[in-house]
Order: C-alpha cells, then structure tokens, then sequence
C-alpha cells in the first residue's frame, strides 16, 4: 500500500503560477509517481510521470510550462506550474505505481492521493 498526499494548488489568474507537492509516506522510493488531472467534461489527463532513477516525461499540453522535480530523500514529487491558464483547472491528482509508468494512461495506478484543486481564471 502506498499512501500519498497532495498539497499546493489554489487559485490564480492566467499567467499566473503554482506549486503541488505529493508526499509519499513509503520507506522505500516507488517505481513510478505521476501527476494526472481530471477537467469537466474531460477524462482524467496525464500532466507528467515519473520513473525511478529518471527524468519526468510530460503531457504535451504542458511542455515548456510545467517543471516535476522528484526528491528521493523527501519522497515528493513537486510539479511547478507557471503561465497558467484557464484549461490548466481541475482537480490534479498525485498517482503511484509499481509497475508502470506513463501519462497516457491512468491504468495502472493502483494508488491515488485525495487530489488538490487548481483554479485559473482569465
């Protein structure tokens, strides 16, 4: 079982930005962690994973506007969210897994954080 907590997020105006933070509370470094959102009116959205030992691989709605930065020490995975905007809303959730590692996907992800909210307004 792997527990995780969201915290950040909040409400800013376009071009504004944000911090997430997801907690791991295992010992041990997880395979995978991963940041998904879920938009009305939209299916759950991969925003970016994580591999153990590697570099984030990022949805391509957010290249170039979002960093993930993942502390093996802290057991965190932080998303920093800059130049905002309106489609960017929803509730973003922290995902883990063992086994798999994808945006592509929430399959897989048998362990959820209870999420965060983000609201940007134009």
């Amino acid at each position: 079982q792997v527990h995780l907590v969201e915290s950040g997020g909040g409400s800013v105006q376009a071009g504004g930005s944000l911090r997430l933070s997801c907690q791991t509370t295992e010992a041990t470094s997880v395979y995978c962690l991963a940041w998904f959102r879920a938009i009305p009116g939209k299916a759950h959205e991969g925003v970016v994973s994580f591999v153990l030992g590697g570099r984030p691989f990022y949805a391509d709605s957010v290249k170039g506007r979002f960093t993930a930065s993942r502390d093996y020490t802290k057991r965190t995975l932080d998303l920093e969210m800059t130049n905002l905007r309106p489609e960017d809303s929803g509730m973003y959730y922290c995902g883990a897994s063992s086994t798999r590692c994808t945006v592509h996907s929430s399959e897989g992800f048998p362990y959820w954080g209870q999420g965060t909210q983000v609201a940007v307004s134009s």
